[in-house]
Protein backbone atom coordinates (compact mmCIF):
# COMPACT_ATOMS: atom_id res chain seq x y z
CA UNK A 1 0.00 0.00 0.00
CA UNK A 2 1.26 3.57 -0.63
CA UNK A 3 0.76 7.03 0.27
CA UNK A 4 1.74 10.02 -0.78
CA UNK A 5 5.29 11.16 0.67
CA UNK A 6 4.61 13.40 4.40
CA UNK A 7 0.89 11.89 4.60
CA UNK A 8 -0.10 10.13 7.74
CA UNK A 9 -2.01 7.15 7.38
CA UNK A 10 -3.60 8.58 9.99
CA UNK A 11 -5.31 11.62 8.34
CA UNK A 12 -6.95 9.60 5.95
CA UNK A 13 -7.96 7.22 8.35
CA UNK A 14 -9.57 10.09 10.35
CA UNK A 15 -10.81 11.47 6.63
CA UNK A 16 -12.45 8.17 6.09
CA UNK A 17 -14.54 8.14 9.39
CA UNK A 18 -15.74 11.58 9.08
CA UNK A 19 -16.74 10.59 5.60
CA UNK A 20 -18.85 7.86 6.53
CA UNK A 21 -16.38 5.98 4.90
CA UNK A 22 -16.60 1.99 6.27
CA UNK A 23 -13.06 0.72 7.90
CA UNK A 24 -13.29 -3.00 8.50
CA UNK A 25 -10.65 -4.99 10.75
CA UNK A 26 -8.34 -7.88 9.68
CA UNK A 27 -11.04 -10.15 11.50
CA UNK A 28 -13.85 -8.31 9.10
CA UNK A 29 -11.49 -8.80 5.56
CA UNK A 30 -10.35 -12.16 6.10
CA UNK A 31 -13.73 -13.66 7.28
CA UNK A 32 -14.18 -15.54 3.96
CA UNK A 33 -11.15 -17.66 5.36
CA UNK A 34 -13.75 -20.04 8.04
CA UNK A 35 -12.85 -20.52 11.72
CA UNK A 36 -11.67 -23.88 11.17
CA UNK A 37 -10.39 -24.46 7.48
CA UNK A 38 -7.39 -26.49 7.03
CA UNK A 39 -4.76 -23.77 7.51
CA UNK A 40 -5.92 -23.14 10.89
CA UNK A 41 -5.89 -26.31 12.28
CA UNK A 42 -2.53 -26.95 11.03
CA UNK A 43 -1.23 -23.72 13.05
CA UNK A 44 -3.44 -24.52 16.11
CA UNK A 45 -1.55 -28.35 16.06
CA UNK A 46 1.34 -27.25 15.58
CA UNK A 47 1.82 -24.24 17.51
CA UNK A 48 0.62 -26.73 20.39
CA UNK A 49 2.86 -29.09 19.67
CA UNK A 50 5.18 -26.29 20.25
CA UNK A 51 4.19 -25.52 23.38
CA UNK A 52 5.20 -28.70 25.06
CA UNK A 53 9.21 -28.33 25.40
CA UNK A 54 7.90 -25.35 27.57
CA UNK A 55 6.10 -26.96 29.95
CA UNK A 56 8.42 -28.91 31.12
CA UNK A 57 11.32 -26.63 30.42
CA UNK A 58 9.84 -24.42 32.74
CA UNK A 59 10.40 -26.90 36.17
CA UNK A 60 13.19 -29.30 34.95
CA UNK A 61 14.60 -27.99 38.27
CA UNK A 62 12.48 -30.60 40.20
CA UNK A 63 14.24 -33.35 39.05
CA UNK A 64 17.84 -32.08 37.64
CA UNK A 65 18.48 -29.67 40.91
CA UNK A 66 16.56 -32.34 44.13
CA UNK A 67 18.52 -32.79 46.79
CA UNK A 68 18.46 -37.15 47.15
CA UNK A 69 19.01 -38.10 51.08
CA UNK A 70 22.69 -38.00 51.95
CA UNK A 71 25.15 -38.34 54.66
CA UNK A 72 28.37 -37.59 55.94
CA UNK A 73 31.22 -40.36 54.23
CA UNK A 74 33.61 -41.95 56.54
CA UNK A 75 37.20 -42.52 54.30
CA UNK A 76 38.99 -45.61 55.42
CA UNK A 77 41.71 -43.64 56.84
CA UNK A 78 39.02 -42.38 59.34
CA UNK A 79 37.85 -45.28 60.33
CA UNK A 80 40.95 -46.92 60.47
CA UNK A 81 41.81 -50.74 60.31
CA UNK A 82 41.03 -50.29 56.56
CA UNK A 83 37.15 -50.28 57.64
CA UNK A 84 34.82 -48.37 54.93
CA UNK A 85 31.48 -47.63 56.92
CA UNK A 86 30.39 -44.79 54.11
CA UNK A 87 27.18 -46.38 54.13
CA UNK A 88 26.43 -46.36 57.60
CA UNK A 89 23.19 -44.14 58.29
CA UNK A 90 24.65 -43.15 61.84
CA UNK A 91 27.71 -41.88 61.42
CA UNK A 92 26.33 -38.65 62.15
CA UNK A 93 23.59 -36.75 64.25
CA UNK A 94 22.72 -34.95 61.31
CA UNK A 95 23.42 -35.00 57.08
CA UNK A 96 26.14 -32.36 57.37
CA UNK A 97 28.30 -33.73 60.57
CA UNK A 98 29.62 -36.57 61.77
CA UNK A 99 30.99 -38.62 65.02
CA UNK A 100 34.37 -37.90 65.40
CA UNK A 101 36.58 -41.28 65.06
CA UNK A 102 38.57 -42.00 68.31
CA UNK A 103 41.66 -44.87 68.33
CA UNK A 104 41.08 -47.32 66.63
CA UNK A 105 37.75 -48.04 64.74
CA UNK A 106 35.57 -51.50 66.10
CA UNK A 107 32.06 -52.17 65.06
CA UNK A 108 31.22 -51.23 68.83
CA UNK A 109 33.55 -48.22 69.40
CA UNK A 110 35.93 -45.76 67.95
CA UNK A 111 33.23 -43.17 67.71
CA UNK A 112 33.17 -40.35 70.11
CA UNK A 113 30.56 -37.73 71.21
CA UNK A 114 31.88 -35.45 69.05
CA UNK A 115 31.15 -34.03 65.93
CA UNK A 116 32.83 -32.72 63.01
CA UNK A 117 31.72 -31.31 59.55
CA UNK A 118 31.78 -33.89 56.62
CA UNK A 119 35.60 -33.27 55.64
CA UNK A 120 35.52 -36.28 53.32
CA UNK A 121 31.80 -35.13 51.92
CA UNK A 122 28.97 -37.11 51.13
CA UNK A 123 27.22 -40.38 50.42
CA UNK A 124 24.14 -40.05 48.27
CA UNK A 125 21.30 -42.29 47.77
CA UNK A 126 21.02 -43.84 44.16
CA UNK A 127 16.95 -44.75 44.84
CA UNK A 128 15.64 -42.23 43.74
CA UNK A 129 18.00 -40.28 40.67
CA UNK A 130 21.42 -41.56 39.85
CA UNK A 131 22.56 -38.39 39.86
CA UNK A 132 21.25 -34.37 40.00
CA UNK A 133 23.81 -31.51 40.34
CA UNK A 134 23.47 -31.62 44.02
CA UNK A 135 25.12 -35.20 44.46
CA UNK A 136 27.12 -33.93 40.91
CA UNK A 137 28.80 -30.92 43.26
CA UNK A 138 28.06 -31.13 46.87
CA UNK A 139 25.35 -28.41 47.22
CA UNK A 140 24.20 -29.65 50.54
CA UNK A 141 25.67 -27.86 54.09
CA UNK A 142 27.06 -24.90 53.78
CA UNK A 143 26.55 -24.88 49.64
CA UNK A 144 22.68 -26.08 49.71
CA UNK A 145 22.11 -21.61 49.04
CA UNK A 146 23.47 -22.78 45.20
CA UNK A 147 20.45 -25.19 44.45
CA UNK A 148 17.62 -22.03 44.80
CA UNK A 149 19.97 -19.94 43.58
CA UNK A 150 20.61 -21.28 40.31
CA UNK A 151 16.67 -21.69 40.27
CA UNK A 152 16.07 -18.60 40.74
CA UNK A 153 19.10 -17.73 37.82
CA UNK A 154 16.60 -19.62 35.53
CA UNK A 155 13.53 -17.27 35.88
CA UNK A 156 15.45 -14.16 35.77
CA UNK A 157 16.57 -15.33 32.57
CA UNK A 158 12.90 -16.23 32.01
CA UNK A 159 12.53 -12.32 33.18
CA UNK A 160 14.90 -11.28 30.60
CA UNK A 161 13.38 -12.94 27.82
CA UNK A 162 10.43 -11.65 28.81
CA UNK A 163 11.52 -8.38 28.44
CA UNK A 164 13.97 -8.09 25.15
CA UNK A 165 12.07 -10.93 23.40
CA UNK A 166 8.91 -8.76 23.01
CA UNK A 167 10.56 -5.91 21.48
CA UNK A 168 12.28 -7.87 19.08
CA UNK A 169 9.14 -9.66 18.39
CA UNK A 170 7.06 -6.55 17.83
CA UNK A 171 10.24 -4.81 15.53
CA UNK A 172 11.82 -7.84 13.44
CA UNK A 173 8.82 -10.44 13.36
CA UNK A 174 6.89 -12.99 15.45
CA UNK A 175 7.84 -16.16 13.28
CA UNK A 176 11.59 -15.58 13.26
CA UNK A 177 11.66 -14.83 17.05
CA UNK A 178 9.84 -17.20 17.89
CA UNK A 179 12.33 -19.78 15.74
CA UNK A 180 15.36 -18.53 17.03
CA UNK A 181 14.51 -18.64 20.50
CA UNK A 182 13.53 -22.33 19.97
CA UNK A 183 16.95 -23.13 18.93
CA UNK A 184 18.25 -21.39 21.83
CA UNK A 185 16.10 -23.60 24.18
CA UNK A 186 17.55 -26.41 22.58
CA UNK A 187 21.11 -25.54 22.41
CA UNK A 188 21.43 -24.30 25.91
CA UNK A 189 19.73 -27.51 27.05
CA UNK A 190 22.58 -29.80 25.24
CA UNK A 191 24.80 -27.87 26.18
CA UNK A 192 24.21 -27.55 30.15
CA UNK A 193 24.11 -31.43 30.11
CA UNK A 194 28.15 -31.22 29.69
CA UNK A 195 28.37 -28.37 32.14
CA UNK A 196 31.83 -29.21 34.18
CA UNK A 197 30.82 -26.93 37.07
CA UNK A 198 28.15 -25.10 38.72
CA UNK A 199 29.02 -21.70 37.86
CA UNK A 200 28.47 -22.80 34.05
CA UNK A 201 25.55 -24.76 34.62
CA UNK A 202 24.39 -21.49 36.30
CA UNK A 203 24.99 -19.09 33.08
CA UNK A 204 23.13 -22.22 30.82
CA UNK A 205 20.27 -22.14 33.16
CA UNK A 206 19.88 -18.23 32.65
CA UNK A 207 19.99 -18.75 29.08
CA UNK A 208 17.53 -21.47 28.66
CA UNK A 209 15.17 -19.67 30.52
CA UNK A 210 15.48 -16.83 27.98
CA UNK A 211 14.68 -19.16 25.48
CA UNK A 212 11.92 -21.03 27.04
CA UNK A 213 9.41 -17.96 28.08
CA UNK A 214 10.33 -15.91 24.37
CA UNK A 215 9.24 -19.46 22.64
CA UNK A 216 6.37 -19.96 24.67
CA UNK A 217 4.90 -16.07 24.04
CA UNK A 218 6.13 -15.99 20.62
CA UNK A 219 4.22 -19.36 20.19
CA UNK A 220 1.26 -17.91 21.87
CA UNK A 221 0.81 -14.28 20.32
CA UNK A 222 1.60 -15.69 16.62
CA UNK A 223 -0.85 -18.20 16.60
CA UNK A 224 -3.58 -15.52 17.95
CA UNK A 225 -2.95 -13.38 15.28
CA UNK A 226 -3.73 -15.45 12.58
CA UNK A 227 -6.73 -16.86 14.02
CA UNK A 228 -10.39 -15.87 14.30
CA UNK A 229 -11.71 -14.82 17.38
CA UNK A 230 -13.64 -17.74 18.29
CA UNK A 231 -10.71 -20.08 17.09
CA UNK A 232 -8.41 -17.67 19.24
CA UNK A 233 -9.93 -18.28 22.15
CA UNK A 234 -9.98 -22.42 21.46
CA UNK A 235 -6.32 -22.72 20.72
CA UNK A 236 -5.29 -20.02 23.60
CA UNK A 237 -7.08 -22.73 26.23
CA UNK A 238 -7.71 -26.18 24.40
CA UNK A 239 -4.48 -25.84 22.47
CA UNK A 240 -1.40 -23.77 23.69
CA UNK A 241 -2.05 -24.25 27.19
CA UNK A 242 -2.94 -27.62 26.92
CA UNK A 243 -0.18 -28.19 25.09
CA UNK A 244 1.79 -26.67 27.96
CA UNK A 245 0.23 -28.85 30.43
CA UNK A 246 1.11 -32.15 28.30
CA UNK A 247 4.64 -31.10 28.51
CA UNK A 248 4.52 -30.73 32.04
CA UNK A 249 2.81 -34.47 32.61
CA UNK A 250 5.46 -36.02 30.38
CA UNK A 251 8.53 -34.49 32.59
CA UNK A 252 7.55 -37.06 35.02
CA UNK A 253 7.67 -39.78 32.99
CA UNK A 254 10.81 -39.04 31.18
CA UNK A 255 12.20 -38.02 35.22
CA UNK A 256 11.31 -41.90 35.64
CA UNK A 257 13.33 -43.53 33.21
CA UNK A 258 16.29 -41.22 32.79
CA UNK A 259 17.00 -41.19 36.62
CA UNK A 260 20.91 -39.11 35.07
CA UNK A 261 20.24 -35.09 35.19
CA UNK A 262 22.58 -35.04 32.04
CA UNK A 263 20.62 -37.46 30.10
CA UNK A 264 17.37 -35.59 30.83
CA UNK A 265 18.61 -32.35 29.73
CA UNK A 266 19.90 -34.21 26.73
CA UNK A 267 15.94 -36.17 26.02
CA UNK A 268 14.67 -32.13 27.04
CA UNK A 269 15.81 -30.69 23.93
CA UNK A 270 15.17 -33.33 21.28
CA UNK A 271 11.55 -32.42 20.83
CA UNK A 272 12.26 -28.97 19.95
CA UNK A 273 15.10 -30.18 17.57
CA UNK A 274 12.67 -32.62 15.67
CA UNK A 275 10.57 -29.16 15.43
CA UNK A 276 12.97 -26.83 13.58
CA UNK A 277 11.41 -27.44 9.84
CA UNK A 278 8.31 -26.61 10.50
CA UNK A 279 10.12 -23.01 9.73
CA UNK A 280 9.09 -23.65 5.93
CA UNK A 281 4.99 -24.58 7.52
CA UNK A 282 4.23 -21.57 9.70
CA UNK A 283 3.93 -18.81 7.99
CA UNK A 284 4.61 -15.13 9.49
CA UNK A 285 1.27 -13.19 11.17
CA UNK A 286 -0.01 -11.38 8.48
CA UNK A 287 -1.57 -8.78 11.22
CA UNK A 288 1.86 -8.42 12.10
CA UNK A 289 2.78 -7.61 8.30
CA UNK A 290 -0.21 -5.07 7.44
CA UNK A 291 0.92 -3.30 11.09
CA UNK A 292 4.88 -2.86 9.29
CA UNK A 293 2.72 -1.47 5.51
CA UNK A 294 3.91 -4.93 4.27
CA UNK A 295 0.82 -5.77 2.66
CA UNK A 296 1.97 -7.99 -0.56
CA UNK A 297 3.83 -10.77 2.26
CA UNK A 298 0.53 -10.30 4.19
CA UNK A 299 -1.89 -10.94 0.82
CA UNK A 300 0.44 -13.38 0.55
CA UNK A 301 -0.42 -15.54 3.45
CA UNK A 302 -3.87 -15.04 3.25
CA UNK A 303 -4.05 -16.17 -0.47
CA UNK A 304 -1.79 -19.75 0.54
CA UNK A 305 -3.81 -19.81 3.06
CA UNK A 306 -7.66 -19.71 1.29
CA UNK A 307 -5.95 -22.37 -1.17
CA UNK A 308 -5.21 -24.44 1.92
CA UNK A 309 -8.22 -24.06 3.14
CA UNK A 310 -10.27 -24.24 -0.52
CA UNK A 311 -11.80 -20.99 -0.88
CA UNK A 312 -11.87 -18.22 -3.42
CA UNK A 313 -10.04 -15.10 -2.11
CA UNK A 314 -11.52 -11.86 -2.94
CA UNK A 315 -9.52 -10.41 -6.30
CA UNK A 316 -7.88 -7.31 -3.76
CA UNK A 317 -7.85 -8.65 -0.12
CA UNK A 318 -6.79 -5.30 1.67
CA UNK A 319 -7.85 -1.64 0.09
CA UNK A 320 -6.88 1.61 1.18
CA UNK A 321 -10.31 3.03 1.86
CA UNK A 322 -11.37 -0.79 3.91
CA UNK A 323 -7.91 -1.26 6.45
CA UNK A 324 -6.32 2.10 6.80
CA UNK A 325 -6.62 1.28 10.43
CA UNK A 326 -4.54 -1.87 9.92
CA UNK A 327 -1.32 -0.45 8.13
CA UNK A 328 0.83 2.01 10.32
CA UNK A 329 3.09 3.49 7.83
CA UNK A 330 3.67 6.77 7.18
CA UNK A 331 5.10 7.70 3.79
CA UNK A 332 7.98 5.66 3.16
CA UNK A 333 8.63 5.67 7.05
CA UNK A 334 7.51 3.43 9.50
CA UNK A 335 6.33 4.42 13.04
CA UNK A 336 7.70 2.53 15.44
CA UNK A 337 5.99 1.93 19.07
CA UNK A 338 8.26 1.43 22.02
CA UNK A 339 7.22 0.69 25.78
CA UNK A 340 6.71 4.49 26.17
CA UNK A 341 3.43 3.59 24.10
CA UNK A 342 1.84 1.31 27.05
CA UNK A 343 1.43 3.80 29.15
CA UNK A 344 1.02 7.11 26.98
CA UNK A 345 -3.25 7.00 27.17
CA UNK A 346 -4.56 6.26 30.47
CA UNK A 347 -6.53 3.14 29.27
CA UNK A 348 -3.20 1.34 28.44
CA UNK A 349 -1.40 2.70 31.48
CA UNK A 350 -3.79 1.40 33.85
CA UNK A 351 -4.36 -2.26 32.30
CA UNK A 352 -0.87 -2.52 31.67
CA UNK A 353 -0.36 -1.66 35.61
CA UNK A 354 -3.10 -4.14 36.71
CA UNK A 355 -1.68 -6.64 34.35
CA UNK A 356 1.84 -6.37 36.12
CA UNK A 357 0.24 -6.88 39.50
CA UNK A 358 -1.98 -9.75 38.29
CA UNK A 359 0.77 -11.70 36.30
CA UNK A 360 3.27 -11.17 39.26
CA UNK A 361 0.68 -12.68 41.52
CA UNK A 362 -0.42 -15.72 39.71
CA UNK A 363 2.65 -17.12 38.22
CA UNK A 364 4.88 -16.91 41.80
CA UNK A 365 1.46 -19.01 42.67
CA UNK A 366 1.86 -21.27 40.03
CA UNK A 367 5.46 -22.15 39.51
CA UNK A 368 5.66 -21.88 43.83
CA UNK A 369 3.23 -24.91 44.06
CA UNK A 370 4.98 -26.58 40.78
CA UNK A 371 8.40 -26.39 42.35
CA UNK A 372 7.41 -27.65 45.50
CA UNK A 373 6.52 -30.88 44.26
CA UNK A 374 9.63 -32.86 46.45
CA UNK A 375 8.65 -31.20 49.56
CA UNK A 376 5.35 -33.17 49.83
CA UNK A 377 4.93 -36.50 51.17
CA UNK A 378 4.94 -39.86 48.65
CA UNK A 379 6.67 -40.50 45.81
CA UNK A 380 7.78 -37.06 43.53
CA UNK A 381 7.03 -38.63 40.17
CA UNK A 382 3.49 -39.17 40.91
CA UNK A 383 3.22 -35.98 43.15
CA UNK A 384 4.30 -34.33 39.77
CA UNK A 385 2.55 -36.39 37.65
CA UNK A 386 -0.72 -35.88 39.47
CA UNK A 387 -0.07 -32.14 39.67
CA UNK A 388 0.24 -31.65 35.61
CA UNK A 389 -2.94 -33.97 35.59
CA UNK A 390 -5.01 -31.20 37.84
CA UNK A 391 -3.66 -28.51 35.64
CA UNK A 392 -4.76 -30.31 32.45
CA UNK A 393 -8.16 -30.48 33.94
CA UNK A 394 -7.94 -26.95 35.49
CA UNK A 395 -7.41 -25.84 31.44
CA UNK A 396 -10.28 -28.01 30.73
CA UNK A 397 -12.49 -26.19 33.38
CA UNK A 398 -11.24 -22.75 32.13
CA UNK A 399 -12.38 -23.64 28.32
CA UNK A 400 -15.98 -24.55 30.08
CA UNK A 401 -16.01 -21.32 31.66
CA UNK A 402 -14.55 -18.92 29.28
CA UNK A 403 -17.16 -18.93 26.69
CA UNK A 404 -20.07 -18.48 29.58
CA UNK A 405 -18.47 -15.82 32.29
CA UNK A 406 -17.43 -11.92 31.68
CA UNK A 407 -13.55 -12.16 31.42
CA UNK A 408 -13.08 -10.64 35.17
CA UNK A 409 -15.41 -12.96 36.75
CA UNK A 410 -13.30 -15.91 35.57
CA UNK A 411 -10.14 -14.60 37.15
CA UNK A 412 -11.69 -13.09 40.14
CA UNK A 413 -13.43 -17.16 40.96
CA UNK A 414 -10.75 -18.84 40.34
CA UNK A 415 -8.31 -16.80 42.55
CA UNK A 416 -10.33 -16.46 45.22
CA UNK A 417 -11.16 -20.16 45.31
CA UNK A 418 -6.79 -21.10 45.19
CA UNK A 419 -6.55 -18.46 48.00
CA UNK A 420 -9.18 -19.93 50.63
CA UNK A 421 -8.19 -22.91 50.34
CA UNK A 422 -4.42 -22.11 50.97
CA UNK A 423 -5.44 -20.26 53.92
CA UNK A 424 -7.63 -22.92 55.19
CA UNK A 425 -4.60 -25.63 54.95
CA UNK A 426 -2.69 -24.26 57.40
CA UNK A 427 -5.74 -25.62 59.91
CA UNK A 428 -5.01 -29.37 58.93
CA UNK A 429 -3.35 -31.23 62.11
CA UNK A 430 0.27 -32.64 61.12
CA UNK A 431 -0.95 -36.13 61.55
CA UNK A 432 -3.24 -35.63 58.48
CA UNK A 433 -0.81 -35.27 55.50
CA UNK A 434 -3.03 -37.34 53.27
CA UNK A 435 -5.73 -34.33 53.66
CA UNK A 436 -2.60 -31.95 53.12
CA UNK A 437 -1.59 -32.96 49.82
CA UNK A 438 -5.46 -33.56 48.63
CA UNK A 439 -6.49 -29.56 49.67
CA UNK A 440 -2.91 -28.34 48.17
CA UNK A 441 -4.05 -30.16 44.69
CA UNK A 442 -7.55 -28.74 44.72
CA UNK A 443 -6.39 -25.37 45.56
CA UNK A 444 -3.57 -25.33 42.46
CA UNK A 445 -7.12 -26.21 39.95
CA UNK A 446 -8.06 -22.79 40.56
CA UNK A 447 -4.28 -21.00 40.08
CA UNK A 448 -3.36 -23.02 37.56
CA UNK A 449 -7.48 -21.87 35.73
CA UNK A 450 -5.84 -18.44 36.60
CA UNK A 451 -2.53 -19.04 35.00
CA UNK A 452 -3.73 -20.30 31.65
CA UNK A 453 -7.07 -17.41 31.28
CA UNK A 454 -4.27 -14.67 31.54
CA UNK A 455 -2.50 -15.46 28.34
CA UNK A 456 -6.32 -15.26 26.71
CA UNK A 457 -7.31 -12.18 28.49
CA UNK A 458 -4.22 -10.09 28.57
CA UNK A 459 -3.95 -10.88 24.37
CA UNK A 460 -7.47 -9.58 23.80
CA UNK A 461 -6.55 -6.05 25.70
CA UNK A 462 -3.43 -5.17 24.50
CA UNK A 463 -3.55 -3.99 20.90
CA UNK A 464 -1.57 -5.64 18.30
CA UNK A 465 1.06 -2.67 17.88
CA UNK A 466 1.99 -3.08 21.14
CA UNK A 467 1.11 -6.48 21.86
CA UNK A 468 4.13 -8.73 22.17
CA UNK A 469 5.77 -5.59 24.49
CA UNK A 470 2.61 -5.69 26.27
CA UNK A 471 2.44 -8.91 27.03
CA UNK A 472 6.18 -9.05 27.76
CA UNK A 473 6.51 -6.65 30.32
CA UNK A 474 3.76 -8.18 31.79
CA UNK A 475 5.27 -11.61 31.68
CA UNK A 476 8.47 -9.85 32.96
CA UNK A 477 6.67 -8.62 36.08
CA UNK A 478 5.17 -12.17 36.61
CA UNK A 479 8.79 -13.54 36.70
CA UNK A 480 10.24 -11.42 39.31
CA UNK A 481 8.01 -13.37 41.49
CA UNK A 482 8.49 -16.33 40.11
CA UNK A 483 12.47 -15.71 40.97
CA UNK A 484 11.48 -15.50 44.75
CA UNK A 485 9.48 -19.35 44.29
CA UNK A 486 12.84 -20.95 45.16
CA UNK A 487 13.42 -19.19 48.48
CA UNK A 488 9.43 -19.51 49.36
CA UNK A 489 10.14 -23.62 48.69
CA UNK A 490 13.61 -23.73 50.41
CA UNK A 491 11.34 -22.06 53.73
CA UNK A 492 9.02 -24.99 52.99
CA UNK A 493 11.64 -27.21 54.77
CA UNK A 494 11.40 -25.95 57.84
CA UNK A 495 7.70 -24.82 57.89
CA UNK A 496 5.74 -26.90 55.27
CA UNK A 497 2.66 -24.55 55.66
CA UNK A 498 4.50 -20.99 55.33
CA UNK A 499 4.77 -21.23 51.57
CA UNK A 500 0.60 -21.86 51.34
CA UNK A 501 0.21 -18.84 53.87
CA UNK A 502 1.58 -16.88 51.03
CA UNK A 503 0.37 -17.90 48.09
CA UNK A 504 -2.66 -17.48 49.68
CA UNK A 505 -2.64 -13.72 50.81
CA UNK A 506 -0.96 -13.31 47.14
CA UNK A 507 -3.85 -14.65 44.98
CA UNK A 508 -6.61 -12.96 46.95
CA UNK A 509 -4.92 -9.91 46.45
CA UNK A 510 -4.68 -10.40 42.43
CA UNK A 511 -8.56 -11.66 42.87
CA UNK A 512 -9.48 -8.16 44.23
CA UNK A 513 -7.33 -6.36 41.34
CA UNK A 514 -8.75 -8.40 38.55
CA UNK A 515 -12.56 -6.93 39.16
CA UNK A 516 -11.12 -3.80 37.66
CA UNK A 517 -10.06 -5.14 34.34
CA UNK A 518 -12.68 -4.38 31.39
CA UNK A 519 -14.79 -7.60 29.95
CA UNK A 520 -13.17 -8.91 26.30
CA UNK A 521 -15.58 -11.53 26.08
CA UNK A 522 -16.94 -11.58 22.07
CA UNK A 523 -15.09 -8.40 21.17
CA UNK A 524 -12.59 -8.21 18.22
CA UNK A 525 -8.88 -8.01 18.64
CA UNK A 526 -7.88 -4.44 19.10
CA UNK A 527 -5.18 -2.86 16.94
CA UNK A 528 -4.74 0.26 17.49
CA UNK A 529 -3.38 2.13 21.14
CA UNK A 530 -6.62 4.03 20.98
CA UNK A 531 -9.03 0.56 21.16
CA UNK A 532 -7.70 -0.16 24.65
CA UNK A 533 -10.74 -0.38 26.79
CA UNK A 534 -11.50 1.71 30.07
CA UNK A 535 -11.32 0.06 33.58
CA UNK A 536 -14.80 -1.31 34.80
CA UNK A 537 -16.88 1.22 36.26
CA UNK A 538 -14.64 3.98 34.86
CA UNK A 539 -15.18 6.64 32.17
CA UNK A 540 -12.77 7.55 29.26
CA UNK A 541 -11.01 10.93 30.88
CA UNK A 542 -11.05 13.39 28.30
CA UNK A 543 -6.90 13.32 28.21
CA UNK A 544 -6.80 9.93 26.87
CA UNK A 545 -5.18 11.36 23.62
CA UNK A 546 -1.14 10.77 23.40
CA UNK A 547 1.02 14.35 23.10
CA UNK A 548 2.61 12.59 19.85
CA UNK A 549 0.46 13.91 16.47
CA UNK A 550 -0.40 10.25 15.10
CA UNK A 551 -1.83 9.04 18.77
CA UNK A 552 -3.72 12.20 19.13
CA UNK A 553 -5.36 11.33 15.49
CA UNK A 554 -6.56 8.02 17.05
CA UNK A 555 -8.25 10.15 19.98
CA UNK A 556 -10.51 10.65 16.83
CA UNK A 557 -10.94 6.90 16.41
CA UNK A 558 -11.47 6.54 20.34
CA UNK A 559 -14.55 8.30 20.59
CA UNK A 560 -15.79 5.90 17.21
CA UNK A 561 -14.34 2.45 16.92
CA UNK A 562 -14.02 1.67 20.94
CA UNK A 563 -16.07 0.46 23.56
CA UNK A 564 -18.13 3.03 24.73
CA UNK A 565 -17.52 4.33 28.92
Amino acid sequence: MWLPAGFSVYAPDVFAVMSGAKVKDFDELTAFLGDYGLFQILVIVLLSISAIPCGYMAVLAVFVADTPKHHCKVSINSAGNGTDVENSSWIGPDSCSRYKVNGTWTETAGLGNDTEQCVDGWAYSTEIYTSTIVSEWDLVCDNAWKVPFSTSLYFFGVLTGSLISGHLSDRFGRKIVFFLTMVLQAATALVQATSVSWVMFCILNFLRGIGQISNYMGSLVLGSEMLSQSARVKYTVLGHCLGYGIGYALLPLLAYFIRGWRMLLVASAIPSILFFPMWWVIPESPRWLLQKGRVEEAELVIRNAAKMNKVTAPEVLFRTDECLELTQNKGDEEHTYTYVDLIRTPNMRNIQILGVFIWMSVAMVFFGLSLNTSNLNGNVYLNCFISAATDIVAYLGTWVLISRVPRPTVLFSTLMFCGLIFLIIQLVPKDMPVLFQVLALVGRIGVSCAYCFIFVFFTELIPTVVRNMGLGVNATAAYIGTIMCPYLIYMGTYSQVLPYIIFGTVSIMAAAASMLLPDTRNGKLPDLISQAKPLRGSCCPKDNRATTQSDATEGWKDTNNSAPC
